[in-house]
């Protein structure tokens, strides 16, 4: 990533990850999109987006992609020319992106980062869109993109777009990738993947009923690096498996209890610990603000 110092006009954004605390999948719909529940848990973790305007109209994203993406297929590119065209603004801007959230491992980066841009943009080119409608655009770039711009845990169901916001206790994760890229498109076709399991209420959530991840006995039987974290994380707590990736995590209700559990997994693991957010920290960053001189609220 290049040098992003504010003297030079850049402003930094977050872009937190997700958990899913599960995942199911209830039915096949006739347009072959998948009918999903699950819950989102954001993290006070994940990347940083720096954003520079432009008065040229130009949008450039500085530096590579750490996936290797190309620059016209990047979400937060792809992000910014929508939001753009959207609203008609002559200014651009330089886009480069703060990475730590691996790609593919389903903690939701690239969508977090697009929807960073969306509402950091939204304020720095001062266009006041409104959530929804900046959530509806951030449908045509991703599922997982809505939750990001609204900036709520909250329970899912659709394709991932309706939303019911939720208040999540305080809780700490051990996470891990276990270093493989999951291809979402694949692991939906997958024969043995349950299509059909039964409607999941948000009571049976609260009640602590063990709804599952729909992708862990796929991505466990697919990929032994998954398996092989899973066992791992087995000998600290209940392993969970996030989204449609690779990644995993185990939940615990303080802070030293995770950080103990980390330091008894195997040093060959790619393993941190991360804090559940009550809501997203982008929030607090568009609350405080300061643009042209004044300070704006997020509204």
């Amino acid at each position: 990533m290049a040098a992003c110092d504010p003297a030079d006009g850049w402003s930094a954004w977050p872009a937190p990850a997700k958990l899913n605390l599960f995942l199911r999948i209830p039915r096949r719909r006739a347009d072959g999109y998948h009918e999903l529940q699950t819950v989102f848990r954001l993290l006070d973790w994940g990347d940083t987006i720096h954003l520079r305007l432009r008065d040229d109209g130009a949008i450039r994203r500085i530096g590579a992609s750490a996936a290797g993406v190309a620059e016209a297929e990047d979400l937060v590119v792809r992000a910014a020319h929508l939001l753009q065209k959207e609203v008609k603004v002559a200014q651009g801007v330089d886009i480069s992106v703060e990475k730590r959230i691996p790609s593919g491992a389903g903690f939701g980066g690239g969508s977090s980062d697009a929807a960073t841009v969306l509402r950091a943009l939204d304020r720095l080119w001062g266009v006041s869109l409104g959530v929804e409608r900046l959530a509806a655009l951030g449908l045509e770039l991703g599922a997982d993109v809505p939750v990001f711009v609204h900036g709520h845990n909250a329970w899912a169901e659709g394709v991932g777009e309706r939303l019911t916001p939720l208040s999540l206790p305080p809780a700490w994760y051990v996470l891990v990738d276990p270093g493989v890229h999951a291809a979402t498109a694949a692991l939906f076709q997958a024969p043995e993947l349950t299509r059909n399991a039964p409607p999941a209420t948000i009571s049976d959530f609260v009640s602590g009923a063990g709804l599952g991840n729909a992708f862990e006995p796929v991505l466990r039987r697919r990929e032994p690096a998954v398996e092989a974290a899973f066992v791992a994380l087995a000998r600290i707590g209940t392993p969970r498996l996030t989204g449609s990736g690779s990644g995993c995590f185990v939940e615990f209700a303080t802070r030293e209890d995770a950080g103990a559990a980390l330091a008894d997994l195997p040093s060959g693991l790619r393993a941190w610990v991360a804090a559940g957010a009550s809501r997203s920290p982008l929030l607090d960053a568009l609350e405080a603000a300061v643009i042209g001189g004044a300070w704006v609220g997020d509204g």
